[in-house]
């Protein structure tokens, strides 16, 4: 049951006397040879057991960072050789196409000037053509010319004075006018 303590106050049974036992002088090297023991086992079951086990895992993660990093980079260099065949291939599809547009345009240039100048010599020979029909029709036109000046002539004169002139002074008469 309860002791009486010094001061008078009675404390149950099984408590310790005196306040805080880490602080009690009496138990204090006990406490330290104690602390020294717990100590001493946790750093030998740290040292062996655990701070391996997070040291490996440490290092798998480490090997497989740098292991990932390294296939990054290598992808990346893959990536890298990709674009640059295929900015080279554009551009040589595009020089390719560039190419066979001028090829084209020279090709359509060539033949529009070889059907120009079919269609240029086709129409000088027809206007030649036309030149010598207007030339003949023209050459008959005026031959009728003289004849029908000379009857309008002969006509004209015999209406105005009642008599035909001579086709001798008719043919001198057209044929100075004609000259002017």
């Amino acid at each position: 049951m309860a002791e009486p303590h010094k001061s008078g106050t009675t404390q149950p049974a099984g408590e310790h006397k005196g306040g805080f036992p880490p602080f009690q002088s009496q138990t204090y090297a006990s406490q330290l040879v104690w602390l020294v023991i717990a100590f001493v086992l946790l750093y030998v079951l740290m040292s062996k057991w655990a701070l391996p086990r997070v040291g490996s895992i440490l290092e798998s993660r480490q090997k497989r960072i740098d292991g990932d990093i390294a296939e990054a980079g290598a992808l990346k260099a893959q990536s890298d050789e990709a674009v640059a065949a295929y900015e080279k291939a554009l551009a040589d599809a595009r020089a390719n196409a560039q190419a066979i547009a001028n090829e084209t345009r020279d090709k359509q240039a060539a033949a529009a000037e070889s059907r120009r100048k079919t269609l240029e010599d086709e129409l000088n020979a027809k206007l030649a053509e036309a030149e010598k029909t207007i030339a003949a029709t023209k050459a008959a036109a005026m031959s009728n010319v003289r004849g029908i000046a000379e009857d309008a002539t002969r006509a004209i004169v015999e209406r105005l004075i009642g008599t035909a002139p001579s086709d001798k002074a008719v043919a001198d008469a057209v044929a100075d006018a004609l000259k002017r």
